[in-house]
């Protein structure tokens, strides 16, 4: 599959838009998912699976608590169904409100034509009046769900490189920008040569500066019209990267993976990889324990949860398991 793509950003006829599969077919529904053959996925598995230790990334649900952007809360109920003799439990929530993939029906882009300047389209060239008919599963998120999301993946720690680097304790709160150049120098300390198919999961900490934070902060963080989030530079070198890297996905514990607001709103990563490459964008991960698991799993031994969960090869890599699939991740820690 990789092959098929165009080796470089250089090499892409439309820099913004790469749409190759016929619409409405399972192949355009699946994005760059495409890259996880299973010729990728067992290279993984035989590759780098030696052990059994695991660790969750998914944060708890209920947060961010209070969410932002005005989304509903989290809501769960515990009711009889069987009055005496069995309970049911009752959620209602926004996946935006907590960990989740951003799905390729998430967020559109700019495709102005002459007549219609204002048009905007997301992946495909899907218009939004698919996406509320009902009856459309174009480019749905079910896609994904058939096989699962499983494959290499690859850990950058940035809080722990700037913070044991440059003595600096991230915000993921504010525009704190992770340059491209530190994410390319922890890549070259860890000795991680990227691969096609890869999934990228990027560290700023978003659990710690939650927690820390005090409710009243939360309600004021909630309250914002525009909040204020860390993450990925905005950038041609950024989205050359991306490209050129072949991911199948990229991740992080960030709100929006990339800084918000946009610091250069001409590269947004949102148009580029969710309406542009049909590439995933996975929010609000749970890298903390995933963090600590890395640096002492050879003497204590992890937690098993059963939704998502990682398992520990050598110590400087471990297995991303989503439901019965298994990749592999290599993780950047401190020295």
């Amino acid at each position: 599959m990789a092959d098929s793509l165009p080796k470089t950003y250089d090499d892409l006829p439309d820099k913004r838009r790469y749409w190759p599969a016929t619409p409405n077919s399972a192949d355009e529904g699946l994005g760059m998912l495409r890259l996880l053959t299973p010729e990728i996925v067992a290279n993984a598995a035989r590759t780098q699976i030696q052990t059994g230790e695991r660790v969750c990334l998914n944060w708890d649900l209920e947060k961010l608590n209070p969410p932002g952007f005005g989304r509903k809360p989290f809501a769960h109920h515990v009711k009889w169904v069987s009055e005496g003799h069995a309970f049911d439990d009752e959620y209602h929530f926004n996946p935006q409100q907590s960990s989740q993939w951003d799905g390729l029906r998430h967020h559109n882009a700019p495709a102005p034509t002459p007549d219609d300047p204002n048009r905007r389209v997301f992946y495909g060239g899907t218009t939004s009046t698919e996406i509320l008919d009902p009856s459309s599963t174009r480019i749905g998120i079910a896609h994904w769900a058939k096989k699962g999301i499983a494959g290499r993946g690859v850990l950058i720690d940035y809080a722990s490189y700037v913070q044991r680097t440059k003595g600096v304790t991230v915000n993921a709160l504010t525009r704190h920008t992770v340059s491209l150049d530190d994410v390319l120098t922890i890549a070259k300390e860890c000795n991680i040569t990227f691969e096609p198919g890869d999934i990228l999961f990027l560290r700023v900490g978003l659990p710690t500066t939650w927690d820390n934070m005090t409710d009243e902060e939360k309600v004021k963080y909630s309250q914002q019209e525009t909040p204020n989030h860390a993450g990925l530079e905005q950038s041609e070198r950024v989205v050359r990267f991306l490209w050129d890297q072949h991911f199948a996905a990229v991740a992080g514990d960030a709100v929006s993976f990339e800084v918000y607001p946009p610091v250069e709103k001409e590269w947004d990563l949102h148009h580029f990889l969710l309406a542009g490459w049909g590439l995933p964008i996975g929010e609000m991960f749970d890298l903390e324990g995933l963090k600590e698991s890395v640096e002492l799993w050879e003497r204590i031994p992890m937690t098993v949860h059963p939704e998502v969960y990682l398992k520990y090869t050598t110590r400087n890599s471990f297995t991303y398991t989503n439901g019965d699939y298994e990749g592999v991740i290599h993780s950047q820690q401190d020295q």
